[in-house]
């Protein structure tokens, strides 16, 4: 949040992430989501397209982190409708069907992040809800 501004620059349009960093360093996710919320708000004020994407399903982190990036996500969609930006459903693009709260094997490389499948599904999600 701190490099916001900077990162910016001369950017067209912000994406904005929640992140699982802030579940695995112990942060509530009300910080986290406030923080997001800033975020958005801040690349509104720049004058930036606005994207904002949920946390993705946590292998490694499941089942102790589940709870956590469950709230996260339902704080990030209040945040896309309060904001009226856009809101990427990365965590159930990617959320096996058959072990909740987990990616596929196949979707992650290394249980924390996309493979180049998992990848390959966000980019076709994006593609779909771009028109």
């Amino acid at each position: 949040m701190a490099r916001l501004d900077d990162c910016a620059r001369d950017a067209d349009m912000l994406v904005v992430q929640g992140g699982i960093n802030d579940i695995a360093q112990g942060r509530p996710v009300e910080v986290a989501a406030l923080n997001l919320r800033t975020m958005v708000r801040r690349g509104k004020e720049l004058g930036l397209r606005v994207v904002l994407v949920d946390v993705l399903p946590w292998n490694n982190g499941w089942p102790e982190a589940e709870p956590q990036i469950r709230r996260l996500n339902a704080l990030i969609a209040e945040i896309a409708q309060d904001e009226s930006v856009p809101r990427l459903p990365f965590h159930d693009t990617l959320e096996d069907p058959d072990h909740p709260g987990r990616m596929r094997a196949e979707w992650t490389s290394d249980g924390d992040h996309p493979s180049v499948e998992g990848y390959r599904k966000l980019g076709e999600l994006v593609a779909r809800l771009a028109g």
